[in-house]
Formats: structure tokens, C-alpha cells, sequence
């Protein structure tokens, strides 16, 4: 059985979706799976090693350039793409509009939440096959009860496992126990003060480790420079490809974040990971993993270094002893 997955974006909504694939993996030996995504994340597509073709769509980039001839050959060259694969099933694990439509171009039948259970509920009306869902669990959860209706199986929540690994080849290699301090993110109300990072990368130090950073726009570059200008021992990796970021992740021995795709990433690694999180709600599409933690700022109030180092080191320990930890807000 040939099924597609269409899951374009964001990064942490694809990752969210690994838990799924890797259930329907073992439930469902029989079915292969394709994905469809935006550009930008086929790299992490292919991070599972159940996904077969990655189709690759630039609904963002297309947007701006609808009257571009070019934009109306990819499109034509996506839906061509879709139908020479003759899928059995096409699941729609986003449930808004523009996914519903690129799931269309398939010509397969689809499967998706209903109109209850959808982001956008008019997206239910493309599909032929359609599941309720409770919309108060968490994204992780809701994708591997939709996998399970559509496939016909029963997950077994009691287990988390996002079934990739981290690539190998690429990125810098750092001897020693490092820490990737991810401070970009996309908002402004989201990122925790640079003065915040500079004091984690001295504790991290006072500990014995190396604090690894990186940064991938200007802004981000002045932050990741701050940091390692005020304490020297951090490694600044220069800007780099997804892929080489993800590898150095992956081989970090702690990993601390604000609210961004990275973050996500680390915790489904497997890594502690503590998330940080200022201006979003992390209760139903905050960072889940074995050892991934989420600190969230109180009203009024700031997440403090100390209070990111103490669940650090708690992660850290209890890795180390083997348990698994539960997401805390």
C-alpha cells in the first residue's frame, strides 16, 4: 500500500509527525510512505527512514509570484509528480486549506480530521475519509490517532518514539560535553534576552561544558557574536546548511531553545532538552521527548538561568540513570 503524506510545513509540525510514521511503521509493515513538504524541511523529512520520495512543494514562495510562468510549472510539475506515484492513500495530517489542495493534486482518496477536528474545518470537504479527533491533545498525539483511524490500528500512546537519528557526516566536530544554545526563533516576543544566553553559557562553562551556538539571519548573528564574545569558550558555528546544524545537534550532550523548530528537533532526538518558552502556550505543540522539558514564563515574570540550568542538570541526571521524564510546564 502506497500512502502520501502531506505535511508541508512548520518545521516542529513535520517533526511532530515522526511519532506517527514510526507507529504505522511497525502496526503497518505492509505500507510504504511518501511525504510532500515545503523545501526548506525535506531535509528533515528524510531524517525517518520510512519515507520514501520526498515531494517538495514552495506554497510560501509560489504566493508571492502568482503570476510567475515559473511558479505555475513547479505547480504543474508537483501534480504530475503526485499522480505518476498512483497512491492507494493520501493523509492530510495539517488540516488547513492549502494542505487539503496540494493533497487533492494526488488524485488518490484522502484522509483527514473532520470538520470538528481540523484546523481549518473547510479543509474536511477535500477529503473522503474523515476522523474525529479531540482538538485539546497535543499535535503529537492528534497526528497518531489520525495515522491510527486511517490505517486502521490502535497506537500505543504509552510510548514516544520519533524513529530518526541524527545525520552523520556533516557539521563541525567538538570534543567534549557541548551545549547548542538556540536562541533564534521567529518572533520577537519569543526570544529570551541576550544577556539571559551570555549568563546560561557561564554556568554551562562553570560545569564543565562547552556552549555551541550558531545563527542563521544579522540578528541572530549579533546574538550568537554576544555570546561568545563575553565568554570565550563558546563555539560559534557559522552559518550552515539545515542538515549540518541538525548533525551537530544531534551530537550535543545537552541542548537549551527557545521556541523553534531546532528545539523540537533535539527533543526528538532523544537529547535533554529544555525549551523556553516566553509568549506561546506549550501545552499542545510544545517539545516532547523522553528528556525534554519546557520552562514557561509566568505573567509578569522572566525564565531565570538558574532555573534553565537546574532542569538541565535534572535532565542531564536522569539520562544518565536511565529515566524518562515527563513534559512539565
Amino acid at each position: 500500500m502506497k500512502v502520501l503524506i502531506v505535511k508541508t510545513s512548520s518545521m516542529g509540525d513535520v517533526i511532530h509527525t515522526f511519532p506517527a510514521v514510526e507507529d504505522a511503521s511497525h502496526k503497518r509493515p505492509d505500507v510504504f510512505f511518501d511525504w510532500c513538504v515545503e523545501e526548506a524541511f525535506a531535509g528533515i523529512v528524510a531524517l525517518h527512514p520510512a519515507i520514501g520520495t520526498i515531494h517538495t512543494v514552495a506554497i510560501r514562495r509560489w504566493r508571492k509570484n502568482l503570476f510567475d510562468r515559473s511558479t505555475w510549472r513547479q505547480a504543474a510539475h508537483l501534480r504530475h509528480s503526485l499522480r505518476d506515484c498512483h497512491y492507494d492513500l493520501v493523509i492530510d495530517a495539517q488540516g488547513l486549506l492549502k494542505s487539503a489542495v496540494v493533497a487533492k493534486q494526488a488524485a488518490a482518496p484522502i484522509a483527514g480530521f473532520d470538520r470538528s477536528s481540523a484546523r481549518e474545518p473547510k479543509a474536511a470537504l477535500f477529503y473522503d475519509h474523515r476522523y474525529g479527533v479531540p482538538r485539546d491533545l497535543h499535535a503529537i498525539e492528534r497526528t497518531r490517532r489520525l495515522f491510527g483511524l486511517a490505517l486502521g490500528y490502535e497506537p500505543d500512546l504509552s510510548k514516544l518514539d520519533s524513529g530518526i537519528t541524527p545525520p552523520s557526516g556533516h557539521g563541525a566536530e567538538i570534543d567534549g560535553k557541548t551545549a547548542f544554545l538556540l536562541h533564534g526563533t521567529s518572533r520577537e516576543d519569543k526570544k529570551w534576552p541576550a544577556e539571559d544566553w551570555i549568563a546560561t553559557a557561564r554556568l554551562l562553562v562553570e560545569r564543565g561544558m562547552i556552549p555551541v551556538t550558531t545563527w542563521s539571519n544579522e540578528r541572530e548573528k549579533m546574538v550568537a557574536e554576544a555570546i561568545a564574545g563575553a565568554v570565550p569558550q563558546t563555539v560559534l558555528v557559522p552559518k550552515s546548511s539545515l542538515s549540518a546544524v541538525a548533525a551537530i545537534i544531534g551530537r550535543s550532550t545537552l541542548v537549551i531553545g527557545a521556541d523553534t523548530g531546532l528545539t523540537h528537533l533535539a527533543s526528538a532526538f532523544g537529547l535533554p532538552t529544555v525549551a523556553v518558552f516566553l509568549a506561546t502556550e506549550p501545552g499542545l505543540t510544545g517539545p516532547r521527548g523522553p528528556y525534554a522539558s519546557t520552562l514557561l514564563a509566568a505573567p509578569g515574570a522572566q525564565v531565570t538561568p538558574a532555573e534553565v540550568m537546574a532542569e538541565a542538570e535534572r535532565l542531564m541526571e536522569r539520562r544518565t540513570f536511565g529515566y524518562t521524564s515527563a513534559h512539565k510546564n
